[in-house]
């Protein structure tokens, strides 16, 4: 038994962050069917590194999920779209605002077939507003959010992530949101319409920054590794060439790490006694720890740390991702049978659970990989799916 087996899940976004949330919900068991563009297929399938043309992006987020291959722009498919709908829990969507409704599949529409369904949109800026047309991707948040202001050098540029940062946070939260909507149908029986824009998750995570800005005037600047709220806490570079980080979020651990390094005298210090504080004698902390770290092995400092109990860890790629005892106990990194590739190793699920774990079936499928048996599950006939076929509105 799994948490979420009971559950079936309707795929129908692209990219990120509403597959993502899918992939998450069918992790824990959730009947999820990927529905793509029977001729283009999910832009996730070309996304980045592939082994033979297949793409590694697609099998990991695609894990776990039937994929149906139909043409949602053609009314043949929109009726499929109906027809599951009337069937399933959950509708994930990431079309502009307005093309639901285009297409007579607008959440009103599907609610009336189906009072119990979740119909979960996720768009760049949300279902109103004046740039609510507009397509948007994570880039767009992470520049609009703040997050892009706040990171990089203080003397350098504005810097993104290397990774679809805002589109994992939205979908981090809209598997979450999508669970209090199944909570509250518990109680009252009824489905309802879940509208997340991508440029506000994100901001979650960056603190109270329009807390400070209203109070104090206060605007984030870019600090580097550093840290606007306590001190040391950076990045330092050992004798033989390896970078280790820092943090000293905890007052205790802030006294622990400058009496290692031979500064003791420091925390007799008046400002020392706050973060804030210490945020105002950063060079000097800085130097205090990275020359000590300097003059040292990264295993020395390592076993050092570990010893007075202050927290450091050292600055993995994914080769020291591979070899790292600690992911290997907690299994994750595993392998995963997979029918193109042979075999494929992906990161687990998030979290475990002690009665009802989660686990990856399968990774990401051919496109159109169960076309055929999900119309089956709806009543459709062999025949009717062959024409459907022909007439390219399946795959």
């Amino acid at each position: 038994m799994t948490s979420l087996d009971d559950l079936r899940v309707i795929d129908a976004a692209t990219l990120f962050a509403g597959p993502s949330a899918a992939m998450m919900l069918g992790d824990f068991g959730a009947d999820v069917i990927k529905i793509e563009h029977p001729r283009r297929g999910d832009p996730s399938r070309g996304h980045g590194a592939s082994v033979d043309g297949v793409g590694l992006w697609w099998k990991t987020l695609s894990r776990n999920k039937r994929t149906a291959a139909v043409d949602l722009s053609r009314p043949e498919g929109q009726e499929i779209l109906r027809r599951l709908a009337e069937r399933s829990d959950v509708l994930i969507e990431n079309f502009r605002p307005g093309t639901l409704e285009r297409w007579n599949l607008s959440p009103d529409d599907l609610l009336e077939l189906n009072p119990r369904l979740i119909v979960a949109r996720m768009t760049g800026f949300g279902q109103f507003g004046p740039m609510s047309g507009r397509p948007g991707f994570g880039t767009l948040a992470e520049a609009m959010s703040g997050f892009a202001a706040m990171t990089g050098q203080p003397d350098g540029p504005p810097t993104l992530p290397p990774l679809a940062l805002a589109d994992g946070i939205a979908g981090l939260a809209m598997s979450y949101a999508i669970m209090v909507a199944l909570h509250a149908r518990e109680r009252t029986g009824r489905g309802q319409v879940i509208d997340m824009a991508i440029i506000e998750p994100i901001l979650g995570l960056l603190g109270p920054q329009m807390s400070a800005y209203k109070a104090l005037g206060a605007v984030p600047q870019r600090t580097g590794n550093r840290s606007s709220s306590n001190a040391p806490r950076n990045t330092y570079r050992t004798r033989d060439g390896r970078w280790l980080a820092i943090s000293t979020s905890a007052q205790p651990i802030a006294e622990r790490v400058v009496t290692l390094v031979g500064r003791p005298d420091l925390v007799e210090q008046p400002w020392f006694a706050s973060g804030h504080g210490r945020v105002q004698h950063v060079d000097e902390l800085d130097e205090a720890v990275a020359s000590w770290i300097a003059e040292r092995d990264a295993d020395e400092v390592i076993a050092a740390f570990e010893q007075a109990q202050a927290a450091v860890a050292p600055i993995y790629d994914v080769t020291d991702l591979a070899e790292d005892p600690q992911y290997a106990a907690l299994g994750t990194f595993v392998e995963v049978p997979d029918e193109e590739l042979g075999s494929l190793t992906m990161q687990n699920v998030l979290f475990r659970l002690s009665d009802t774990p989660g686990g990856i079936r399968w990774p990401g499928r051919p496109l159109g990989r169960d076309t055929d048996e999900v119309l089956g599950e709806i009543d459709y006939p062999e025949e009717r799916i062959a024409r459907l076929r022909e007439e390219g509105v399946i795959a």
